[in-house]
């Protein structure tokens, strides 16, 4: 699986991934098959098999985690910077509502940091540092709950129940079979 930003994984999620692959290591040295340690763990026997593998090869050093295989993108100093030009808001970066999209964050960060990013990268980015999707706090104003659900329940069955039954005209082949 790939990363958008330099393997992906915070510190913590590494070392997690790397005490399963130590604790497999020390049923490999019991002697338990790869499905009951799969099974356990709840990894895939394919994973158990490669740690096998490599624990074969090298013993438990080789288990450990070496890292993320790149730098991320944006630093931890950068990245709070851009929270930092989030918090002003949109209007104050020339944009007319008050909507942070990836799209527009992507610009942001090319204009303020040079560095070139996906829309998709963006949005794993800000996800991987707690943002989320924003959603409209409010309805419109002029709603009418009651009225909604009342035509929900009375009229859009009549109409639902309308367009399933052939009338005379129609081209479908069942209902000219039962003529």
């Amino acid at each position: 699986m790939r990363y958008a930003q330099g393997g992906g994984l915070t510190e913590e999620r590494r070392e997690f991934r790397e005490g399963l692959r130590l604790t497999a290591a020390g049923r490999f040295a019991r002697g338990d098959t790869s499905p009951v340690i799969a099974k356990d763990l709840r990894v895939s026997v394919r994973s158990v098999q490669r740690w096998r593998h490599a624990w074969a090869s090298g013993g438990p050093l080789a288990l450990r985690s070496v890292g993320s295989a790149s730098s991320p993108r944006l630093s931890g100093a950068r990245f709070a910077q851009l929270e930092g030009e989030l918090a002003k808001g949109p209007p104050a970066h020339g944009r007319p509502d008050q909507r942070w999209t990836p799209a527009r964050v992507k610009t942001l960060t090319g204009r303020r940091f040079h560095k070139s990013c996906t829309v998709q990268g963006v949005r794993k980015l800000l996800v991987r540092h707690g943002y989320s999707c924003q959603v409209p706090a409010r309805r419109a104003v002029g709603r009418d709950d009651p009225a909604i659900y009342g035509w929900v329940k009375e009229t859009w069955p009549h109409v639902e129940a309308s367009r399933r039954r052939p009338g005379p005209g129609s081209s479908s082949k069942t209902s000219q079979a039962s003529r």
